[in-house]
């Protein structure tokens, strides 16, 4: 009766073991990241209501733009470097499961009389052990590896959504340095006829060779405007054809026009940013790694227990075994009990103690600067908007004022340099409200991955596919 209840006990400490903590809640591990910032209930930058959306992408409507994003996930270096690291951390994740069952092992030795070591023993064995994971040792590392891995994973899924805003933004700088290049082509075309017109003066004796020199001055001026803003326009696509993979030779096609605005992106609410981005639960996850690997080394100190199971057969040409059953099975169990290590094993507890520190106070750094990210992104985005119209406003106007100073510098009231400085002015306006409108979109897509909205759909849950 005593054995029954012994192997009743054994069994369900073989079964059970010891439960495994669950490691701190998100909302314990942001206070103690950072216990002097508390999220507010609305975004202090103003932002449009309404939950978070994903596709952003398909709001640009340009097929182009579609294919590079595309090709970028496909051929990009660092994506195919964040996936080789998800790929070593499901390989780290078998080995480590590997304790968790059954080791079985085979030996074996022959080689006639003298055996290879003089002994004279032949014979072969099957041999079995597992261990107990009573305190959750192995457990625990099992989960830690479990938590890194989904981390490396959602590392990459947050590297693929920045490799999509790059391209995006990189296609939004490229079209705008194929505008400001056109608006300096325009300006050197002006320049070049008010050239023409201060010659035809000079000819029939209403101008000077003061305003010739500066008319063609300023031509010379702009044709090197004209040239920088080449070289930029051919950088901008070398860029581009970078992020793609692509040799880069600058010949990549963009559209002619900055894309029309997608509309304003509905921000969600501050306290669910830390459930959404890809990053931020990355480092969360990163914790929980840490604290499980803290649990396994407390769990080291403590006894470890192993079932033992053999098959063998041996036997000897040079001498006499003594009698015994042969083949020989056994079963058994062993224990082991750290008692002096040298402190390596507290040593090894303090570590991953220590680590679980820096992994908590990480945690808090990715999520200060999530949040930093979008408040600075709607201040930036709220700026440019208001921008464009006062802008807008200063091309007009300098237009107008330009128009009138041509008039009355064919009429002889006003001189060459007057006409120069508001065609300077005109030009300059231009490209500045160019620059706004291009940065508009470029927060626009910086809001989007800021927010942690993907760029393409977000697969349905079967129910809800089913559903639709």
């Amino acid at each position: 009766m005593r054995a029954l209840r012994h192997r009743a006990l054994l069994a369900a400490l073989v079964l059970g073991g010891c439960a495994l903590q669950d490691p701190p809640a998100r909302e314990d591990v942001l206070k103690e990241s950072v216990p002097n910032m508390a999220a507010p209930a609305q975004w202090a930058a103003g932002a449009t209501p309404g939950a978070v959306a994903d596709d952003w992408l398909a709001g640009f409507k340009d097929p182009r733009l579609d294919a590079l994003v595309k090709e970028a996930i496909a051929y990009n270096s660092d994506l195919r470097i964040a996936a080789a690291r998800v790929e070593a951390a499901s390989a780290a994740l078998a080995g480590v499961q590997a304790p968790s069952l059954p080791q079985v092992n085979a030996a074996g030795r022959g080689g006639g009389k003298m055996s290879g070591d003089s002994s004279g023993l032949q014979g072969a064995g099957i041999f079995a052990s597992w261990e107990i994971d009573l305190w959750g040792r192995v457990r625990s590392a099992v989960k830690a590896s479990e938590m890194q891995y989904q981390s490396a994973q959602l590392d990459t899924e947050y590297a693929r959504q920045s490799i999509a805003a790059l391209v995006a933004k990189g296609w939004i700088v490229a079209i705008e340095a194929r505008l400001q290049q056109s608006i300096a082509d325009n300006m050197l075309a002006s320049a070049e006829r008010l050239a023409a017109l201060a010659r035809d003066r000079l000819r029939v004796g209403n101008g000077d060779q003061y305003d010739v020199a500066l008319a063609d001055a300023n031509v010379q001026s702009l044709r090197d405007t004209v040239r920088s803003l080449e070289l930029s326009y051919a950088s901008a696509l070398r860029a581009l054809e970078a992020l793609v993979g692509r040799y880069p030779a600058g010949a990549v096609a963009v559209a002619e026009a900055l894309p029309p605005w997608p509309g304003d992106t509905p921000a969600g609410l501050p306290s669910e940013l830390l459930e959404r981005r890809p990053d931020v639960v990355a480092a969360e996850r990163r914790v929980a790694a840490a604290f499980y690997r803290t649990q396994e080394a407390k769990a080291a100190r403590l006894p470890r227990i192993t079932l033992v199971a053999s098959y063998t057969s041996v036997n000897s040409d040079l001498f006499v075994l003594q009698p015994r059953d042969n083949p020989v099975a056994s079963a058994g169990a062993s224990i082991v009990q750290p008692l002096f290590l040298g402190g390596a094993l507290q040593s090894q507890l303090d570590v991953r103690t220590a680590e679980q520190a820096a992994a908590i106070a990480d945690y808090g750094k990715v999520g200060l600067r999530a949040f930093n990210e979008v408040e600075g992104t709607l201040a930036a985005g709220a700026t440019a908007t208001d921008r464009e119209k006062i802008l807008a406003r200063g091309v007009s106007d300098n237009a107008r004022a330009l128009d009138l100073a041509n008039v009355r510098y064919r009429v002889g009231s006003i001189d060459l340099r007057a006409v120069q400085q508001q065609q300077l002015a005109l030009g300059s306006a231009r490209a500045a409200l160019l620059r706004v409108q291009s940065d508009r979109l470029v927060q626009l897509v910086n809001l989007h991955l800021a927010l942690g909205g993907s760029f393409e759909p977000r697969p349905q849950p079967a129910a809800e596919a089913s559903a639709h």
